[in-house]
């Protein structure tokens, strides 16, 4: 039996309607900071990856250079003579030093 209750009817499935609309506009504002949070971690867990593949090329650069210094006898002379200026008994050790800069004054 189809009972006809006239625009009463739709007036309800209307209020239905717009009252699943409110609850779905409700739980979007309700998460959107909560997604926006997301977002901004997800950019900072990105961020944060990239500095750790610096830091671990760092690493591996500075590695490769110490055991170069443990194990290649070359090496580690070179760094001797440069860093700390020594020299085989016999040679003579010549340095350039840079001109102090002039200064420029006006006239």
């Amino acid at each position: 039996m189809n009972v006809d209750v006239g625009i009463w009817g739709k007036l309800n499935r209307l209020v239905l309607l717009l009252l699943l609309v409110a609850v779905v506009i409700g739980v979007a504002i309700w998460y959107l900071p909560v997604i926006k949070n997301n977002e901004a971690m997800r950019k900072e867990i990105l961020n944060l990856a990239g500095q750790v593949r610096q830091e671990e090329e760092i690493a591996r650069r500075l590695d490769a250079r110490i055991k170069a210094l443990k194990n290649d006898p070359k090496t580690l002379e070179r760094v001797v003579r440069e860093k700390l200026g020594f020299v085989k008994p016999g040679e003579t050790m010549i340095r350039f030093i840079d001109p102090p800069a002039m200064s420029r004054t006006a006239n």
